[in-house]
């Protein structure tokens, strides 16, 4: 009997893999899985670049998108990106350049530039269209209520609409918005999260769900990094999983090979809910970058700010690290959940879809087993 989500969206396994990185999203979705590209920081042109390169590369497998487009945009004035970055505080300007001094790395395009960042619904309807264009079996909100405009989009093009969750109350709203695929992301899980656990968030939405008389598969994620732990979700109801930080440690992944051997080095403890990134709670692999925030007494700059100051630092920063400044390496970061503390060695992320299959089959013969 197909699974629920095969049929949603046309995949052989319903293990999604959410990467910012086209050559994840192109081999597991080859593999059998779903691959769905993070396109929040692409322009319209790139964005169409990269899936022309993924519907060349997928051997006409299905992958998916994931965009942002804001809930709410009341602006009463257009905005520039210069008045954005203006808007950032000059000390904080300064501790990022005595961050980059003190660890010798070269503040040369280290500093905001644009607002990019910016919640901007018209760039994200303008993803939209250029996704339609492409073959995607599924569209996904990266934060807050999916709204109307997206809905409605994949109504019209028959593309079911997916969005992430915290906490069920925010389930209950993706409902009343109109979704057709919930992800309930458990605060285990890298990048932004919330603070319940995804063995409690799971069944508490899944309830949610069905008391509210609707019918909508919910995917499991945060923190799940191989296929026991996806046997164990889906026997609790979850229509399978969505997967981020697993990939992060494959061959393929966007991460250099500096941060993925600090993965293999974590431990499940070493990571970090921090608001000095993106200005909202994302987890992290703790760092020194963190630290030396943290130690300075200065709270994170709200979101698109913390952003435009942060992100081209930290490019610096990896680069660096890349090039073996032991200080650059110790301060290097990137969003990963708590599983990380799971990695042992890196794979292709292929065969991370072949060991998901094996161990999600072993899972369900272990439980049946233990029911005889």
């Amino acid at each position: 009997m197909p699974f629920r989500m095969t049929e949603m969206v046309g995949c052989e396994f319903p293990l999604f893999a959410f990467s910012h990185c086209r050559d994840v999203v192109a081999a597991v979705s080859r593999a059998g899985g779903f691959g769905v590209l993070g396109a929040v920081s692409y322009t319209p042109e790139q964005l169409e670049t990269e899936l022309k390169w993924i519907d060349d590369n997928v051997d006409g497998k299905p992958y998916g998108i994931d965009v942002l487009i804001p809930e709410v945009q009341a602006v009463e004035r257009s905005v520039s990106a210069d008045e954005i970055v203006a808007a950032i505080p000059p000390e904080y300007r300064d501790m990022t350049r005595a961050i980059l001094r003190e660890a010798g790395i070269s503040e040369d395009g280290a500093q905001p530039l644009g607002g990019s960042q910016a919640p901007n619904t018209s760039l994200g309807q303008e993803l939209l269209e250029v996704s339609f264009n492409h073959p995607v079996r599924l569209i996904a909100n990266a934060l807050g209520t999916a709204p109307p405009a997206m809905i409605e989009a994949g109504k019209k093009h028959g593309i079911p609409v997916a969005a992430l969750v915290g906490a069920k109350e925010h389930a209950l709203k993706q409902i009343h918005a109109g979704v057709d695929l919930i992800i309930a992301q458990g605060g285990e899980g890298g990048g932004h999260c919330g603070e319940v656990s995804t063995i409690v968030l799971i069944p508490e939405v899944i309830a949610a769900i069905e008391q509210a008389g609707a019918d909508i598969p919910v995917l499991a994620a945060g923190g799940i990094m191989n296929g026991q732990q996806m046997a164990g979700m889906m026997a609790m109801g979850a229509a399978g999983a969505w997967c981020g930080s697993v990939w992060l440690a494959t061959q393929e992944a966007e991460t250099h090979e500096i941060f993925r051997q600090k993965m293999i080095e974590a431990t499940s403890r070493d990571t970090t809910r921090s608001k000095h990134r993106t200005g909202k709670y994302s987890r992290q692999l703790r760092s020194s970058w963190h630290a030396t925030w943290e130690d300075a007494g200065m709270p994170a700059l709200p979101m698109p700010l913390m952003s435009l100051l942060s992100e081209p630092a930290l490019r610096a920063i990896d680069k660096a690290a890349v090039n073996g400044n032991p200080a650059a390496q110790a301060l290097s970061t990137y969003w990963v959940g708590q599983g990380v503390g799971l990695v042992n060695e890196v794979h292709s992320a292929g065969a991370v879809v072949q060991d998901f299959k094996q161990e999600f089959a072993a899972g369900f013969e272990a439980l049946a087993g233990a029911i005889d």
